[in-house]
């Protein structure tokens, strides 16, 4: 029989991960969902007839959904088909070309050819770099509850001494980049890698040069995109008994006696639970959007990127686009610096997917569907950006496109998405799409954790951490089914334990770990 009910609010990729696993570990979980389908973030919108991926596009870290369909006692690759992209991403700088590739020495001999054999040497040395840090994080903080630096140190171990030391949190990955690459160009290129989690390169540690190690081991297409991904996890689920509820927004969440005991739909319907698992962004749990205040508000000045999204379904020409492309701005620091002072850049970098081509294609015959992004502030919970703003940038992105090579019929059925969109979609974030900024040595111990001030009450996805990315949002869903498993076992330990005359003691599961 099923031991111990487990609502998850939420069907993004961390909630249904952990409706996955604790489903196949014994509980009796129910999955409810405000939209009509899974994925949350990650999900396709009609645009002229055909599905547009709107959400993440990248994917890495394959082996950690491995394990996750391993652990159900399913494979992943009878549940999605994927292929290993030959190219990692196209850069563009006007009508200069650079690919990264999946064969790091041809990576290197392309930056040679590009930039000269010193630059290849830095990129040789970078590469090394963002290795170290990769490998020195990965098992005691990525896979691990969140912590704090003294723990760290100590999960780290004497072997792990010289790397605690040099892990560069008090450096800016700007300013540690220039010590690898002479060219601003490669410098613009690595730096970009701060925006995967929201960030600004300027104010980013360079601890997190390890997300370029990241797609370095790999980055993977999916047919059918992202969402067919979430639909998968939805069907693991399904098979280990969990239930699933669309169309089902929570209005709060139940709190009896000081620990999470269910949820109230919008409808006022009352599903009872020992434990919950929330899958919204902390913000919204921080902000008391669900009745309750269970973790810490996030101040709009910490809140991570937000975007400006168009989805198209329309002819291409000229540019030999890949899956993955970015047109870099002319100048970084000014992009930046206006993201900051919450206004629409000038000139901004505008990334590319095209969700028809595979790595190695070539021209497409006939329409494409493309998702093109531009980095925002996250202020759509407040005026802008302004039908001006939006103007202008628009104008500025097919601008930057035109320069590159890259003609495309404007006229063919696009959709935008705004910051506003995506605060409706996340309330309480102003369309912060990675949850708190990486800015700062500390940002990393700040984000919310798995457990929270309540009792019986968890959270998973992207914003939590371990970070922002759909394979750090399924490493939060483990981490957040493990805690709900230990405290509630710990639980159990102690019930047996006591004898009547005897000396309780606090049940781990009151701690306050928010």
């Amino acid at each position: 029989m099923p031991d111990g009910r487990v609502i998850v609010i939420g069907a993004g990729i961390g909630g249904l991960t952990s409706a996955a696993l604790l489903a196949a570990r014994g509980c009796d979980v129910t999955v409810v969902e405000a939209a009509d389908t899974p994925g949350g973030k990650v999900r396709a919108i009609d645009v002229g007839g055909r599905m547009v991926e709107a959400g993440p596009t990248v994917f890495t870290l394959r082996e950690i959904f491995e394990e996750v369909f391993g652990e159900c006692g399913a494979s992943l690759d009878d549940h999605v088909v994927t292929q290993r992209a030959d190219i990692l991403a196209r850069h563009a700088w006007r009508e200069q070309r650079l690919d990264l590739y999946a064969d790091r020495q041809a990576s290197e001999d392309a930056i040679g050819a590009f930039a000269g054999a010193a630059e290849a040497r830095g990129y040789r040395d970078f590469s090394a770099e963002a290795r170290r840090l990769y490998d020195a994080l990965d098992r005691p903080f990525l896979r691990r509850t969140k912590t704090d630096p003294l723990t760290l140190g100590w999960r780290m171990g004497v072997g792990g001494l010289r790397d605690y030391a040099t892990l560069r949190p008090y450096s800016s990955m700007w300013r540690a980049l220039g010590g690898y690459f002479a060219d601003p160009r490669l410098r613009q290129l690595f730096a970009r890698y701060a925006t995967y989690c929201g960030s600004s390169p300027f104010r980013t540690p360079a601890t997190l040069m390890l997300i370029a190690h990241v797609e370095a081991r790999g980055v993977w297409l999916i047919e059918g995109g992202l969402s067919a991904l979430a639909s998968a996890l939805e069907g693991l689920a399904k098979r280990q008994g969990a239930r699933f509820r669309y169309a089902a927004p929570v209005s709060r969440i139940v709190v009896d006696n000081g620990r999470a005991a269910g949820v109230e739909l919008a409808s006022g319907e009352r599903i009872s639970a020992d434990s919950v698992v929330c899958n919204a962004d902390p913000a919204a749990l921080g902000d008391g959007r669900f009745g309750v205040t269970a973790t810490r508000r996030v101040p709009p000045a910490s809140r991570s990127l937000g975007a400006l999204v168009w989805l198209a379904n329309v002819q291409s020409d000229g540019f030999p686009l890949t899956r993955h492309n970015v047109f870099f701005s002319s100048d970084y620091p000014s992009e930046f610096a206006a993201l900051h002072a919450g206004r629409q850049p000038d000139d901004p970098t505008v990334y590319v997917c095209a969700q028809d081509r595979a790595a190695n294609e070539g021209q497409i015959d006939g329409p494409e569907r493309l998702q093109i992004i531009v980095n925002a502030p996250a202020t759509g919970d407040r005026a802008g950006p302004s039908p001006q703003e939006i103007e202008r940038c628009q104008h500025a992105m097919r601008t930057r496109l035109s320069q590159a090579g890259l003609s495309v019929d404007w006229t063919a059925p696009t959709k935008l998405l705004t910051p506003h969109d995506f605060e409706r979609l996340c309330p309480s974030t102003g369309g912060a799409l990675y949850g708190r900024a990486s800015h700062g040595w500390a940002a990393s111990f700040l984000r919310q954790g798995s457990r929270t001030r309540i009792p019986g009450l968890y959270c998973a996805g992207g914003s939590t951490h371990p970070g922002a990315g759909v394979p750090m949002a399924a490493l939060s869903g483990r981490l957040a089914a493990d805690c709900l498993l230990r405290d509630r076992a710990s639980t159990f330990a102690w019930t047996r334990a006591a004898m009547p005359g005897g000396t309780s003691t606090r049940r781990a599961e009151t701690v306050a770990t928010g």
